[in-house]
């Protein structure tokens, strides 16, 4: 008679075993409709499964995140099945879920085109409609690799012989497909809502170039229809708002493969970084940050000594001198940081000490992984390290928090969530001081009724860290900041500070970023304004033009005028129509356009509009000047009157 408690914390009892679905089905004839798994005792179980003794219960739906990916994972089996049932002569590998969807790697005798995609996708739709069920059952591992063997599926085989020969396996069928999973899977194929075959792309078998190249197929899975459009919509407009795309239109910058994963900033862009590093100098400068600066190679002893060498070797560049020194480019800033702080005696009074530093890091990412200003192996962070007593890391980490998202907000960030991972595995430092560094952070969070998801063992090798994810324009998210506590750096380098007691105590040390890596926010920036930048970032703020030649030399000094208030003008003097000017500097998204005509002359005036194509009016050169000047300094995200 097992007895299940609900998520709710009502019981049901039964007297006899009885499957998950059952059990939906007598809550409700709506919640069995829906039902695609269950969580017994929080653990993860096809709808099927048969409860025999009291347990705790939670049905899984399309609701759940857990849903989602049961969705996605049955999707790739039903890919599978329809390429099969096309192509016969396809050898089947594996099929993982990845963000938003999923992919299966086949083994093809030919590429496939976009016609075998749109096959694919239509053979996909047709075995939803079949509803057909989805079925489990279990071998040994040798009766798998039989199996599959005789099926002609070599690949298959060989993913099972590398398994334990003692575990038992689990497979699923469905129709006339049937596949190796751990599950669990939608109970039948109906249960996959809405699903699209994407693309298709080349992927070695198990990662190795020496192996065979098979063909990678992804498709997407949702909940539903209105939820499929909604992400294919976000593809299209993510794609208008390719940062790589739009920094060759706005000359930004550009990449050589001479000098793979690192950037080659034009002046536009560069303007664009700059600004952004003159905001985050202003802003630290106003937290009571200290500028620093520390050198980008230094002796491999170093890297011992922080834990770096032993946890990050395979990231890092390195170079050997004539001596026979093995000196890294630096992969992080920290351990330079820790020099600054040793050097001097420092007393409590010192303390906290916020050093910022705008730190060139070098990073080696596989060339396959590398993906504009996104994933680049050569980039600034605006890195910052605090040492503090025990008593004040609270504070600190509160007034980290609150200082990036009030960063966030002026950039248009609203949406912001926090994730806390917690100890990894691989780590160094005692159990009591991660105890204590992860309670700081998640006390701090709390004690600011900011919300946050836990990921345990996702923290750094010597501390707990919080991540700061941001929800851009069109709904994606981007990790950028972190803060990270730290108290086994600061003893691995023995740094120490004078206490009140005039005793020698260990300093805690905050690790921080904000923005992250400069190259990557700027990306992101790109594409969540689509180019279109606030008025304060805008690599040119204002263009000059003239209708004729009579009005070269007004429009040449009224743009040096505007340069001397600051503001970044440009004079355009070409011997072209004023609509063709217009329409360039609008594609080149230049806030404002002031158009100089003969009447503009004679009244020492501009006509004013905007990048959208709005008209502002006729004004006074003084009033054009002090309309974009108090614009830049407000720092507002859109236009004014636009």
């Amino acid at each position: 008679m097992p007895i299940i408690t609900l998520p709710d914390a009502s019981q049901r009892s039964y007297d006899a075993p009885i499957s998950v679905l059952a059990v939906a089905a007598d809550i409700g004839a709506g919640l069995a409709k829906a039902t695609l798994a269950g969580k017994v005792n929080d653990q993860l179980v096809d709808a099927s499964y048969v409860i025999d003794h009291d347990v705790s219960l939670s049905i899984i739906t399309a609701k759940d995140a857990e849903g989602m990916d049961i969705i996605r994972h049955s999707a790739a089996h039903l890919m599978a099945q329809a390429v099969k049932q096309l192509f016969p002569e396809v050898q089947v590998t594996i099929g993982p879920t990845v963000e938003n969807g999923f992919y299966y790697d086949f083994a093809s005798p030919r590429p496939f085109t976009p016609e075998d995609l749109q096959a694919i996708d239509a053979r996909m739709q047709d075995l939803i409609k079949q509803d057909i069920p989805v079925e489990r059952s279990t071998l040994s591992r040798d009766e798998a690799v039989s199996f599959f063997l005789n099926m002609g599926e070599k690949y298959k085989a060989e993913i099972i012989e590398s398994i334990p020969a003692e575990q038992t396996l689990s497979l699923y069928r469905q129709g006339d497909f049937i596949d190796l999973c751990r599950g669990p899977h939608v109970p039948s194929t109906g249960k996959i809502p809405s699903v699209k075959v994407m693309k298709v792309a080349g992927a070695y078998w198990r990662g190795n170039s020496n192996n065979e190249m098979l063909q990678r197929v992804y498709g997407t899975a949702w909940a539903n229809k209105k939820d499929l459009q909604a992400y294919l919509t976000m593809l299209e407009e993510a794609e208008k708002r390719d940062h790589r795309k739009l920094g060759r239109q706005l000359d930004l910058f550009h990449f050589d493969e001479q000098a793979p994963g690192a950037v080659f900033w034009h002046p536009k862009g560069w303007t664009v970084f700059q600004a952004l590093i003159g905001y985050m100098r202003q802003r630290q400068q106003r937290a009571g940050y200290v500028e620093v600066n520390t050198p980008d190679v230094m002796d491999r002893s170093l890297w011992e000594t922080s834990g770096h060498w032993f946890n990050y070797r395979d990231n890092m560049f390195t170079t050997t001198t004539e001596d026979e020194r093995v000196f890294a480019l630096k992969p992080m800033n920290c351990p330079g940081g820790m020099l600054m702080f040793s050097q001097g005696l420092k007393s409590y009074r010192d303390l906290p000490l916020r050093m910022a530093e705008f730190g060139k890091v070098h990073r080696y990412e596989p060339s396959g992984a590398l993906h504009g200003l996104m994933r680049v192996r050569h980039f600034t962070q605006d890195d910052a390290h605090i040492f503090c007593t025990e008593d004040q890391m609270a504070q600190e980490c509160k007034d980290v928090v609150a200082l990036v998202l009030d960063i966030y907000k002026e950039f248009g960030f609203e949406n912001v969530h926090i994730k806390l991972s917690t100890r990894p595995e691989n780590r160094i430092g005692s159990d009591e001081s991660w105890d204590l560094l992860e309670h700081a952070l998640g006390n701090a969070l709390d004690s600011m009724n900011l919300p946050y998801t836990l990921f345990p063992g996702e923290g750094a090798f010597y501390g707990p860290k919080l991540e700061f994810v941001l929800r851009d324009a069109i709904g994606r998210d981007w990790q950028c900041g972190t803060l990270q506590v730290d108290m086994s750096l600061p003893e691995r380098f023995d740094l120490t500070y004078v206490a009140e007691d005039n005793t020698r105590k260990r300093p805690v040390m905050l690790h921080r970023a904000l923005f992250g890596s400069l190259e990557r926010f700027t990306g992101i920036l790109i594409e969540h304004y689509e180019g279109r930048f606030p008025l304060w970032l805008a690599p040119t703020q204002a263009v000059v033009m003239n209708i004729t030649d009579k009005q070269a030399d007004f429009v040449q000094d009224a743009t040096k005028q505007l340069l001397d208030a600051g503001i970044r003008a440009v004079s355009d003097l070409r011997n072209e129509k004023i609509g063709f000017k217009i329409r360039e500097h609008t594609m080149q998204r230049v806030p404002y356009l002031l158009v100089v005509g003969d009447r503009e002359v004679e009244t020492q005036s501009m006509a004013m509009r905007t990048r959208s194509g709005k008209d502002l009016g006729t004004f006074p050169l003084a009033e054009v000047q002090r309309r974009l000047s108090e614009e830049i300094a407000s720092r507002r995200l859109s236009l004014s009157e636009d």
